[in-house]
């Protein structure tokens, strides 16, 4: 069942969102060669503290029936695609890294991604993150009453091909609120099914996640890192959003 919010709820969320982007913000800054993804998870997490939030993702059941996911964020270096598990793991001068972001607060969810450069990153690394984030944008503007959920695939779909990429089919984006995954799922390429038609309430995390190679994906033997199967380069750009009569708007910013 699709919730719809009214506008209380989606102030309400709005707050969580703000969340999630005050620690992106503060990643940002402090992404650099020498940093481990441990250290970003724990600013992170600080971060989300700090504001009377819970990070969203800690203490995730694993699908595969591993350990519950053990950080505040996602950290997914080069090939890793989603749920890379911040550790040990020393950043380098050219590598990319997808920071995935969740926080809840006063009962609701704010999620984001976001794919930084590290230091100075190859042009095809660059062309990678700038075309995710842009087939986002794609996504976006097709939530507008009316539409359905395959008029956010087909954007996103056609822009990352026409680039010369391609979108991960294994995972989607989803619907958000009260919970983190809620519905409808919100794939990022087309479908045999055309999905719900969009209304003004609806609250959507749009995620394009975008393989410089191969679709086609691994999960590690942690149970939540997910790869490319060819081992080249993957970046995600995520917002949460809402449809509403004055089209789509973004839920994770700062206002």
């Amino acid at each position: 069942m699709i919730s719809i919010k009214s506008q209380r709820e989606l102030d309400r969320m709005k707050k969580a969102g703000e969340v999630v982007m005050l620690a992106h913000k503060r990643l940002e800054e402090i992404i650099a060669p020498g940093v481990t993804t441990k250290e970003l998870d724990r600013v992170a997490a600080e971060v989300i503290r700090s504001k009377g939030a819970i990070a969203s993702f800690k203490g995730v059941p694993c699908p595969y029936g591993g350990m519950d996911f053990p950080g505040a964020i996602c950290a997914s270096v080069n090939n890793e695609v989603i749920h890379g598990i911040p550790g040990d793991r020393i950043l380098k001068e050219g590598d990319i890294i997808s920071i995935d972001i969740g926080a809840i607060l006063d009962g609701f969810h704010g999620d984001a991604a976001r794919t930084y450069p590290v230091g100075k990153v190859s042009p095809e690394a660059m062309k990678l993150i700038l075309v995710t984030e842009e087939a986002f944008n794609r996504g976006m503007a097709q939530a507008v009453e009316g539409n359905r959920i395959r008029d956010i695939s087909r954007a996103v779909q056609s822009y990352v091909e026409e680039n010369g990429f391609s979108v991960v089919r294994d995972y989607v984006g989803h619907g958000i609120g009260q919970e983190m995954h809620e519905e409808p799922q919100i794939p990022n390429y087309v479908s045999p099914h055309r999905g719900v038609r969009l209304t003004n309430g609806m609250t959507l995390a749009i995620e394009p996640m975008v393989n410089a190679g191969t679709w086609k994906v691994n999960v590690l033997e942690d149970g939540w890192t997910v790869v490319t199967a060819d081992g080249s380069l993957s970046a995600h750009h995520e917002n949460t959003i809402a449809v509403t009569a004055r089209g789509p708007e973004i839920l994770t910013a700062l206002y």
